[in-house]
């Protein structure tokens, strides 16, 4: 702690921090240089983000085909059948007749499980029913595409301290079938997961000790036993067979639910509420991306106003730092190159023309168009009617203008064409500002924030000097005045 004054009465350490008010100049233009480029690296970040969420959501949705064939079914019986597009590219149509639906096959015990005469409890173990030591379950069951392979059985392996319930329990997590024990007939019930009938074979094949000791051993072929079977339905005159309920034709997910007397009849289009609902998304999206990016570029630059130091904060109020901040970051972007170029190609991009299957097409071909008022920086709009009619009449036509894929520049879809700008200036802005958590050193901005360090660091030891200087100046003055004063005191007392 530094004292002085004692011998000249000033204040010295008011005097001394001052003069390095003015010493410190430097370090705070130097300072306040790098707080305002941290504010700007934090919103180049903020920009990169924000295109590489923009441009995957484009990749989830407008680059997919199946943005663009969603389909409603028309069922005369969907109490019958139910039938919905999942991948279908066209349009479909016909009947159905279903004779029979799939059902899975079951296995029981061949007699009720029972100790001294008497029912077990669930929670009874292994060991109480006579089994110690180590034993198994080999359970082997059909598969959901109907069939039944040797080489899938699955073996279980349980200790005496086992209980029924955990032996049920693992059975039904860990193979084909599904167990309960029920209490009242004292056996086990066994149910494949999956439907189906194997043609000349079982089922359901279970093996094993433990397996005879719940008399489920054998397979479903046997008296204790039911075949499952398949689904028998005629398909547009044509007769056939799966093993399952629900099955895919055509890229459209059928599901049989009762047996017909008369056939069903269907018929499919395109569903262009959904698909209108679509490309609305993508607009607004875009207009959203093309404001909030055109507002950081225009953003206002108050350059009276630098980021604050910390004694000018402490002589504010927080409101009142609010607001000065608020227009210290301001303009941190403004008329940036790579983001103006980056809209500039964007809406180049999408007033351009693609080759599809059945000739050109444009937005505006379908109803898109770049707003007239220059004041909306490109932003699009939909003509409904003209936009429905398209998708009505030729979907995948709609698909191709914004997601057809090529292998060639420049004849990919208009949205293939948007992201390839956006990943070349997200690799400009990533060369600019990295990405949360690179090394300084890595990009140009981090490296102008190593040399303000290096500027602060340099420049903080000279004041440290200063000061010092300073404080050895005034205490050399301090005891001169002590020095000065001593002999004053000596002098009048040799004269009194």
């Amino acid at each position: 702690m530094r004292i002085g004054g004692l011998a000249s009465g000033m204040d010295t350490e008011t005097i001394i921090n001052d003069l390095m008010k003015a010493e410190k100049t430097s370090l705070n233009k130097v300072t306040q240089k790098k707080q305002y480029t941290e504010w700007q690296l934090d919103d180049y970040r903020s920009v990169n983000r924000q295109l590489n969420d923009y441009s995957n959501k484009l990749f989830d949705t407008m680059m997919k085909q199946s943005t663009f064939m969603e389909k409603t079914v028309n069922i005369s019986s969907p109490d019958a059948v139910a039938i919905k597009s999942t991948s279908a590219t066209s349009e479909f149509s016909g009947n159905i007749s279903v004779e029979q639906l799939a059902s899975q096959a079951t296995l029981q015990s061949s007699s009720a499980i029972t100790v001294d005469g008497k029912n077990i409890d669930t929670k009874a173990t292994l060991k109480s029913l006579g089994l110690t030591g180590s034993n198994s379950i080999t359970i082997n069951a059909i598969d959901k595409d109907g069939k039944f392979s040797a080489d899938k059985s699955k073996t279980l392996n349980f200790g005496e301290d086992d209980t029924l319930e955990s032996v049920l329990k693992k059975i039904n997590t860990e193979t084909g079938v599904t167990a309960f024990y029920d209490s009242f007939t004292g056996k086990i019930a066994v149910t494949a997961k999956n439907s189906g009938n194997v043609a000349d074979g079982p089922e359901i094949a279970i093996s094993g000790n433990l397996a005879e000791t719940l008399k489920i051993n054998g397979d479903n072929t046997q008296a204790n036993g039911k075949e499952g079977q398949n689904a028998i339905f005629t398909f547009n005159g044509l007769k056939t067979e799966r093993s399952g309920n629900s099955f895919q034709i055509n890229g459209f997910e059928v599901s049989l639910k009762q047996t017909t007397s008369n056939p069903v009849t269907f018929s499919s289009a395109p569903d262009t509420d959904k698909i209108v609902d679509s490309i609305k998304t993508f607009v607004d999206d875009y207009n959203k991306l093309v404001e909030q990016l055109n507002t950081k570029l225009r953003e206002t630059k108050y350059r009276d106003y630098a980021p604050l130091s910390s004694e000018q904060k402490a002589d504010m109020k927080e409101k009142e730092i609010e607001l000065w901040e608020e227009k210290a970051k301001s303009g941190t972007l403004k008329n940036d190159p790579i983001i103006s170029n980056m809209l500039q190609k964007m809406r180049s991009t999408l007033s351009g023309t693609v080759e599809g299957s059945s000739g050109s097409i444009r937005l505006s071909d379908i109803g898109i168009s770049t707003s007239k008022d220059y004041l909306s920086n490109g932003k699009l709009e939909i003509d409904e009617t003209k936009l429905r009619e398209a998708i009505s009449s030729d979907p995948n036509r709609v698909y191709e203008v914004f997601g057809k894929s090529s292998t060639t520049t420049g004849e990919a879809g208009l949205v293939s064409q948007m992201r390839t700008a956006i990943s070349e200036s997200r690799t400009k802005l990533t060369d600019k500002s990295g990405l949360t958590g690179a090394a300084n050193n890595t990009f140009s901005i981090g490296r102008t924030i190593n040399n303000f360090n290096d500027q602060i660091s340099r420049l903080q030891n000279r004041l440290e000097m200063v000061e010092t200087r300073y404080w050895k100046q005034f205490t050399a003055m301090e005891n001169a005045i002590n020095r000065a004063n001593s002999q004053s005191a000596s002098i009048a007392g040799f004269f009194s």
